[in-house]
C-alpha cells in the first residue's frame, strides 16, 4: 500500500474553473431528487428555479473565469484543469457562454406548459367522465422530469468542446446524446412519430458513437495516448503508423460531423427535428450545433492542426454538399420543421467553410456565425410553437397560407427570422455569412466561398417562398389559431428577435469579443 501511495499521484482538480459545468450537472442531480421525492403540485416551480437559476449562475461563473487575470496571465492561452483531461480558454468559454444563454432560452420554451394546454382546452371541457378525469387529462400534458434530462445534455454540452482528451470528449458525448434520445419521443402528441425520431436519433446516434470510438482506438494506436496535445505531438514528431493515424482522423471526424448534421450524415436530422418537440428541437438546433462545432474545432485545430493539407480536401467535399444539397432538398419540403431542419444542415456547411480556413479569423467567424444563428433558430421554432391547430401545431406549410392577415406580428416576426437565414442585410445571418466567407477567402478557399454565394442564393428561394405564402396567400377557411404568447415564450421571442437584429445593425461588441477569444486558439 506504501508503494502504491508512493507512485500514484493524488489527482489534482480545478473544482473553481470547473464550476460551471458543476453547477449544471448539480442542478440535474438535484432536479432527479425533485422529481422522486416532491409533490406533483411542486415539481414544476422546483425545477424552473434548479433549471433557470443553474443556467443563470453557471453563465455568470463563465463570465468571472473568462475575466480572471490568473488564467491568462503573460500571455497564456489558457490552462488545462482536471489532470490536463479539461481545457479551460477563451474559446471554449465563447462557446460555453452561447451554451448557457441558448439552453435558457430554450428552457424558457420548455417550461411554458400554457402552450401544451391551450390548444386542448375544449377537448378537456368536452372529455366524458368526471371533473377528476378531465383534471387528469390536462395535467397529463406536462412531463417535469424534462427539466433534469435537459441539464444532463446540457451539462455533457459545456463539457464537450472543453475535453482535452478523447476519451473525455467521447463521455461528455454520451452524457449529451442520451438525455436527448428520450427527449427526442416525450412529445404529447404525435406520440408515434416522436417515438419514431427517438429511435432513429439512438439507433443512428450509436452509429455515429461507435466509429468515434473506433477512431479513439486508432489514435491511440498511432500516438500511444488519447491527449490531443500528445497526438500533435506525435504528429510533429513525424512518427507512428500514417494508416492508424488517417484512419483515425476520418472515423473520429465521422463521429463529430455527424452531431452537426454534415452531409453525408444527415440523415437523421429531419425526422428528428420535425418528430421532436419543438421547444426540445429548439434545444438540439441551438446548442447542441455549437457544442458539436466547438469540439470539432477543438480536434483539428488541436489534434490535426499540422495536417490541414491531410484533411481540407475531405473538409471541401463534405462543406460542399452539406450547403448545396441542405439548400436543394429544402425547396421541396412542406413540413415547417423539416424545412429548418435542412436550412440547418446548409448553414452547418457554411460553417464548415471557416473551419476550412483553419486560422485564427476562421476561429473567430465560427463562434460569431454560432452565436448568431443559434438565437435566430430558438426565436424561429419559439414562433413555431404559436401557431396551432386543434390537433397540435400547424406544421404543414399550408396552413400557414395567410397568417399575415391573420396576426401581422406573429408572421412578420417569423418573416424577419426566414431573412436572417437567408443572410439579408440588417441581420444578424448577414454579418455571420459575411464573416465566415471573408475568412475562407484569406485561408484560400474562393471557390469555396463562390459555391456557398450560390447555395445562399438557392436557400433565399424557399425562404422567401414561405414569406409570401403567409403575405401574399388567402387565409384557408379553417386556418391555424395564434395563441397568445405567455411570459416564458414571449421572452424567448423578444430575445431571438432582438439578437438578431443587434448582431446585424450593431455586430461590433460580439465580433470583438470573439475575435479576442480567437487570438491565441485553443490551449494544448
Amino acid at each position: 500500500m506504501s508503494l502504491a501511495a508512493a507512485t500514484i499521484p493524488a489527482p489534482s482538480i480545478e473544482y473553481s474553473q470547473l464550476a460551471p459545468m458543476l453547477i449544471v450537472f448539480g442542478a440535474a442531480v438535484v432536479g432527479v431528487l425533485v422529481e422522486a421525492f416532491a409533490p406533483r403540485h411542486l415539481r414544476r416551480p422546483a425545477h424552473l428555479v434548479l433549471s433557470l437559476g443553474g443556467l443563470a449562475t453557471a453563465f455568470v461563473l463563465t463570465c468571472v473565469i473568462a475575466g480572471s487575470a490568473s488564467i491568462f496571465a503573460n500571455g497564456s492561452p489558457g490552462h488545462n484543469a482536471a489532470m490536463g483531461a479539461v481545457a479551460v480558454d477563451r474559446p471554449t468559454l465563447f462557446i460555453q457562454g452561447t451554451i448557457l444563454v441558448l439552453a435558457f432560452v430554450s428552457v424558457l420554451l420548455i417550461a411554458d406548459s400554457a402552450q401544451d394546454v391551450s390548444p386542448f382546452a375544449g377537448q378537456a371541457a368536452a372529455a366524458p367522465g368526471s371533473p377528476e378525469e378531465r383534471e387528469g387529462l390536462l395535467a397529463g400534458l406536462v412531463h417535469t422530469e424534462i427539466y433534469p434530462l435537459t441539464l444532463f445534455a446540457v451539462g455533457g454540452m459545456l463539457l464537450f468542446p472543453a475535453s482535452n482528451d478523447l476519451l473525455t470528449m467521447f463521455v461528455a458525448l454520451e452524457v449529451l446524446s442520451l438525455p436527448l434520445y428520450l427527449l427526442c419521443g416525450l412529445a404529447r402528441r404525435r406520440r408515434l412519430l416522436s417515438h419514431e425520431a427517438a429511435v432513429k436519433y439512438f439507433l443512428l446516434g450509436a452509429f455515429s458513437s461507435a466509429f468515434f470510438l473506433f477512431g479513439i482506438a486508432m489514435l491511440y494506436g498511432y500516438s500511444g495516448s488519447v491527449s490531443l496535445a500528445a497526438i500533435a505531438s506525435t504528429v510533429s514528431s513525424n512518427t507512428g503508423s500514417t494508416t492508424l493515424l488517417f484512419a483515425g482522423i476520418a472515423l473520429t471526424g465521422l463521429g463529430l460531423l455527424f452531431k452537426i448534421g454534415a452531409v453525408p450524415f444527415q440523415s437523421w436530422k429531419p425526422d428528428v427535428y420535425q418528430g421532436a418537440p419543438t421547444p426540445v428541437t429548439a434545444l438540439m438546433a441551438s446548442c447542441t450545433v455549437v457544442s458539436a462545432f466547438g469540439a470539432l474545432l477543438r480536434v483539428f485545430y488541436v489534434a490535426f492542426g499540422n495536417l490541414t493539407w491531410d484533411w481540407r480536401p475531405a473538409m471541401w467535399a463534405v462543406a460542399i454538399l452539406t450547403m448545396v444539397i441542405g439548400a436543394i432538398i429544402a425547396i421541396t419540403q412542406t413540413d415547417v420543421k423539416r424545412l429548418l431542419a435542412y436550412s440547418s444542415i446548409a448553414h452547418a456547411g457554411f460553417i464548415l467553410t471557416a473551419v476550412i480556413a483553419a486560422s485564427a479569423a476562421g476561429l473567430s467567424s465560427s463562434l460569431f456565425y454560432l452565436a448568431a444563428y443559434g438565437f435566430t433558430t430558438v426565436g424561429a421554432f419559439a414562433v413555431i410553437t404559436l401557431v396551432r391547430d386543434p390537433g397540435g401545431e400547424a406544421d404543414h406549410l399550408s396552413r400557414w397560407a395567410g397568417l399575415g392577415k391573420r396576426s401581422p406580428l406573429v408572421a412578420g416576426i417569423f418573416a424577419f427570422f426566414l431573412l436572417a437565414f437567408a443572410g439579408i442585410p440588417l441581420t444578424s445571418g448577414f454579418t455571420g455569412k459575411f464573416a465566415v466567407f471573408q475568412a475562407a477567402v484569406a485561408g484560400g478557399a474562393t471557390p469555396l466561398v463562390i459555391v456557398g454565394v450560390l447555395a445562399s442564393a438557392i436557400a433565399a428561394f424557399f425562404y422567401v417562398r414561405v414569406i409570401v405564402l403567409m403575405f401574399f396567400s388567402d387565409p384557408v377557411p379553417d386556418g391555424p389559431e395564434v395563441v397568445v404568447p405567455s411570459l416564458f415564450t414571449g421572452t424567448a421571442v423578444g430575445l431571438g428577435a432582438v439578437a438578431t437584429l443587434v448582431l446585424g445593425i450593431v455586430p461590433g461588441p460580439v465580433l470583438d469579443l470573439a475575435n479576442h477569444a480567437a487570438t491565441q486558439l485553443f490551449v494544448r
